[in-house]
């Protein structure tokens, strides 16, 4: 222990994998399939009572944590924290109903139904699922472009007879019915992984588009303007051409009004922040000022005396169910689509944030499913397309909240408003609601400040981030979340196109290679000069002809062709056999043959059995014969890096091993996973050329063994290495 540097000393037998399996013996395991016995019964599909009882944990997780429920310890916390976000919960309920284009009543149906649901299917603890204001924007999008506020809608069975408002109750429910249909489907087929094809930065730059737009759609509410909602590409810059013609018109009361519960609410939200530690819990300032907003806008009639825009009637109660309009499917199927990977990659975000926080697990499957079952059920009494929100959430968890208990009371709290006080809520200025969603949008417009440290660290996620950010805000959130993912791959492939490559030297004495640019040549023995590149993506033939500096299938039909020339010479006679090999008699000048038959010959292995000698390719040829000359005799891939391969890989790294062995290249790969080994045995992947002998188990076993047959003090060496 009181040394300075401790050490290990390892001897074994240089291993290759054939030696390595004919030492070691393999287990040999039994990989479960689906197979009948003889009375037809399906032997892996069978059930006990085990396997129903895991069956009912996953589907229903709420059983789990409410066996191990502290009542004395949690409840009171969960109460506190259940009224707390209640109360958040029915006013951005309101508000973000206005930015799905709905009456806002509707936004208190979307904070209970789902709710309910995920209270028996999700897994999270502490998320608090409801309206989601990107979603909602998404939703109001469908909305206004099916039942624009200008115009007759689209023509669309069901929708006769019906007004405007219930004819768009009918587009968002049917759209969010879609969305939950397909978020179950995902989750039955256990497609969660999805998630990770949205990165963190392509997210960022995606939600703060929206939020921008978000901005705008709610800038009419806060003028107290009337301004059509528009979708589509470009639909931001017609709504701001038609806010700024009319701005002259502005109602001052609501702008004053605005101004003054956002100025309030951030102030004190920096308070809850800055002394959140201090505070037993957050002060709920929205609720507060609504409440105060609410009570001033009766007391001095503003919709009467100022012209104020006002939420107006709330019905009492809940309506009745509502079937699905399949027409409508077939029109918003494509938007759908990016609203159900959407919500769920937010609220997965979320859950994982606070399931990491408090030590529990999430399962990314079983999210789908509840949220595709909420929204299933919510979608059928008309609530519309429900995620989770971060402010929501964040009011949950920092009140105490330790269960979805603190969820279903959160859903009480917005049932008595909807059965009982929603009336209250009436005289409430529609600008007071802009109001407190544009304040909420302070943390996604602040991920604009990601930009300048994204260009400094990694430009290919900037590009990503700026891309997708300004492609969501010109062609809309559909078509911006879709080019977003398309320049996400582009940089997959341009890393993989351009990996970065190093020349790889033997730290002295250790079975250690590090880049010779890193550790010079007092740390590294006489192994150092031995060629490596190191490039860090897959297989590519093309990145090794460039660093090996010949291409094998051009210098094997090189070779092939002068073997042609030479024997053509002998047939003529004008090249003899002599002590000091073969010898050009003629004196006129020799024409490299041009005969372009059977181009086939040229690309299979030198051929010098009817030779009487056997040609050394990089000493000097006859008759002036030119072919590139092959300093490296050998390579080692690395394939450590390499988690699968499939057929297409399996096939182009077979013909890329022949042409490298055909030009006399020992190919070694190394660290090689046991089951693409099993692979290429079973598609067959070895014959006489491609031999299972080329596979060791470590880049040293490999290094020593070409050591062993090419020493270092025989020519030049030249080793290449690639993962």
């Amino acid at each position: 222990i009181g040394q300075p540097f401790l050490q290990y000393v390892v001897a074994r037998p240089l291993y290759s994998e054939d030696a390595f399996a004919d030492e070691h013996e393999k287990i040999h395991r039994h990989h479960k399939t689906l197979r009948l016995t003889k009375n037809g019964v399906c032997v892996n599909c069978s059930c006990d009572l085990k396997r129903a009882k895991n069956a009912a944990l996953s589907l229903l997780p709420f059983i789990g944590w409410m066996r191990i429920y502290q009542l004395k310890e949690w409840l009171l916390s969960d109460i506190v924290s259940g009224v707390s976000t209640g109360l958040v919960a029915v006013l951005q309920g309101l508000a973000y109903s206005l930015l799905a284009s709905l009456p806002p009543w509707y936004g208190l149906f979307t904070a209970f139904f789902p709710v309910i649901i995920y209270f028996f299917l999700g897994t999270s603890r502490h998320i608090s699922v409801g309206a989601f204001p990107v979603l909602s924007l998404m939703v109001g999008a469908v909305v206004t472009r099916l039942v624009p506020d200008e115009g007759p809608p689209i023509n669309i069975t069901g929708f006769e007879g019906l007004t405007s408002d219930e004819q768009r109750v009918m587009v968002a429910a049917s759209v969010t019915f879609l969305m939950g249909i397909m978020q179950l489907a995902m989750g039955l087929l256990q497609v969660g992984f999805i998630v990770m094809y949205l990165s963190d930065t392509l997210v960022s730059g995606f939600t703060t588009a929206a939020a921008i737009h978000i901005l705008v759609s709610q800038l009419k509410f806060v003028l107290g303007l009337v301004v059509p909602g528009l979708s589509g590409p470009l639909s931001i810059i017609y709504t701001l051409e038609k806010i700024f013609v009319q701005i002259e018109k502005t109602n001052v009361c609501d702008l004053v009004t605005s101004i003054l519960i956002m100025v309030v609410v951030f102030i004190v939200k920096e308070i809850n922040d800055r002394y959140k530690a201090k505070l037993p819990v957050p002060i709920p300032i929205e609720v507060i000022m609504t409440v105060i907003a609410c009570g001033v806008s009766y007391a001095f009639n503003f919709r009467v005396i100022y012209k104020v825009d006002v939420v107006g009637r709330i019905p009492v109660g809940y309506e009745s169910p509502m079937a699905p309009n399949m027409q409508i499917f077939g029109e918003t199927a494509v938007e759908a689509f990016p609203m159900a990977i959407v919500g769920f990659a937010v609220a997965f975000s979320v859950a994982k944030v606070y399931s990491v926080k408090h030590d529990y697990i999430i399962d990314g499957n079983q999210e789908l499913i509840a949220f595709g079952a909420s929204n299933i059920v919510g979608a059928a009494f008309k609530s519309f397309a429900a995620s989770t929100a971060l402010s929501r959430s964040a009011v949950q968890e920092s009140t105490g909240g330790k269960t979805q208990i603190a969820g279903l009371l959160s859903a009480l709290i917005v049932m008595v408003v909807t059965l009982a006080i929603g009336f209250l809520l009436e005289p409430l200025p529609k600008s007071v609601l802009g109001a407190v969603v544009i304040v909420n949008l302070k943390g996604m417009l602040m991920q604009i400040r990601e930009v300048p440290y994204l260009w400094r660290r990694d430009r290919p996620d900037c590009v990503v981030w700026v891309v997708t950010c300004l492609a969501s805000i010109l062609l809309g959130l559909d078509l911006g979340l879709a080019v977003g993912l398309g320049i996400e791959l582009l940089t997959v492939v341009f890393r993989a196109q351009f990996p970065r490559c190093s020349v790889l030297a033997n730290i002295t004495g250790t079975d250690i290679y590090k880049d010779r640019k890193d550790y010079m040549s007092p740390m590294c023995n006489s192994y150092s000069h031995f060629h490596v590149c190191n490039c860090q993506l897959g297989f590519n033939l093309t990145l090794i002809c460039f660093q090996v500096g010949f291409n094998p299938l051009r210098v094997l039909r090189k070779r092939n062709k002068a073997l042609r020339t030479i024997r053509k010479l002998l047939k003529k006679g004008e090249l003899q056999m002599t002590s000091k090999g073969l010898l050009l008699t003629s004196s006129g000048p020799i024409e490299e043959s041009e005969d372009e038959s059977n181009m086939e010959e040229l690309d299979q292995p030198s051929d010098f059995k009817d030779l009487p000698v056997q040609v050394n390719w990089n000493s000097e040829l006859p008759a002036n014969i030119q072919v590139p000359r092959v300093d490296v005799h050998s390579l080692i891939l690395d394939f450590s890096a390499v988690s699968f391969l499939d057929i297409s890989a399996l096939k182009g790294l077979k013909a890329a091993l022949k042409e490298l062995i055909r030009v006399e290249v020992e190919v070694y790969i190394v660290a090689c996973d046991e089951y693409i080994l099993e692979k290429l045995h079973s598609c067959k992947f070895f014959d006489d050329e491609v031999k299972s002998s080329m596979f060791f188990l470590t880049l040293h076993d490999a290094m020593l063994h070409i050591l062993e047959k090419h020493p270092v003090n025989s020519e030049k060496t030249k080793v290449c290495e690639k993962v």
